[in-house]
């Protein structure tokens, strides 16, 4: 099975080289991958041209967004594609993630995509298997699309990355393909993506935005196959849990940022929509930090400096 990586670069010159290490490290050896250099200021293109081989393909454009080089990058794939997969350029994947990926989609013929555990801040979180639909509308459950092989065909058909999208517009893409048909997991426990947390990330940028969230909410909901797939009533209550989930996302985000009080307002906005014993103590928790130190922040602790989250 041949797979296509595509990897949009912005300002990644300290560290594309790694990802596209990691890719040429694959012991499944019959991959694409087409790199696009959306308008960087930096050296990111002679990093990525600095890489003889036949199978990596770099593109240039003006900086569009994300979205947009996506978009590109998936349009230049080769027509023998079989599956493709949106690794960000700042992480890397396992040297084993391609062939565990490709096994998976092998083994789930109506699958139509697979997906393996990811490594985030010293964490590995595993993804759901089957339909994810309804899972998928009340939150994002992958970090983003490098642990994520997706066949060609359904790739095609859930249309083009929402180019005016800053934020979450791999969560409105993903949903998009879980309207198409269930997921599989490949096989193991071993993380097949590892994602950088940095200062400077989309997370650490906009996560703690709400315009960038409702922005995101706005777009999927809007989508007109869930309704036609979903009831107004489900619909409605779906949005509640996502916004719910978004509050507390953005009060987490929040106080990673050393903004405490108004972290603090986002979570109990979240426990107010969406109580959970969870959330009440993690929220008392948060009433706390000011007296803890940072080593016991845990789920509101900092981002880590660049480089240590390997």
């Amino acid at each position: 099975m041949r797979v296509g990586i595509v990897t949009p670069a912005w300002n990644t010159a300290p560290w594309i080289a790694a990802a596209i290490r990691s890719v040429l490290a694959q012991t499944h050896t019959d991959w694409r991958m087409v790199v696009v250099d959306d308008g960087s200021t930096d050296a990111t293109a002679s990093v990525v041209a600095g890489f003889l081989d036949d199978r990596l393909m770099l593109l240039r454009q003006t900086h569009a967004g994300v979205s947009v080089a996506r978009n590109r990058g998936l349009a230049a794939l080769e027509a023998d594609v079989v599956a493709v997969l949106c690794l960000d350029a700042d992480d890397w994947l396992a040297p084993d993630a391609l062939v565990r990926l490709v096994a998976a989609l092998h083994a789930a013929p109506l699958a139509v995509a697979a997906s393996g555990p990811c490594r985030v801040g010293g964490r590995t979180l595993r993804p759901p298997a089957g339909d994810l639909l309804e899972a998928l509308l009340r939150r994002n459950r992958f970090a983003n699309g490098g642990h994520l092989l997706i066949r060609r065909e359904a790739a095609v058909e859930a249309g083009p990355h929402i180019p005016g999208l800053a934020y979450g517009e791999d969560w409105d893409y993903v949903i998009r393909v879980a309207l198409l048909g269930p997921f599989t997991v490949a096989p193991g426990r071993a993380a097949v993506l590892h994602v950088r947390t940095r200062p400077g990330g989309a997370v650490h940028c906009l996560g703690a935005d709400p315009a960038a969230f409702r922005a995101c909410l706005d777009a999927i909901f809007a989508n007109p196959a869930l309704r036609a797939r979903l009831r107004p009533a489900r619909l409605a209550t779906l949005r509640q849990r996502a916004e719910a989930e978004s509050h507390w996302i953005i009060g987490r985000e929040l106080i990673r940022q050393g903004m405490d009080r108004g972290g603090r307002d986002w979570l109990r906005r979240s426990v107010r929509a969406r109580p959970s014993v969870r959330r009440l103590i993690l929220l008392a928790a948060a009433y706390a930090l000011p007296v803890l130190p940072a080593k016991l922040r845990g789920p509101f602790a900092s981002y880590p400096a660049d480089g240590e989250s390997r």
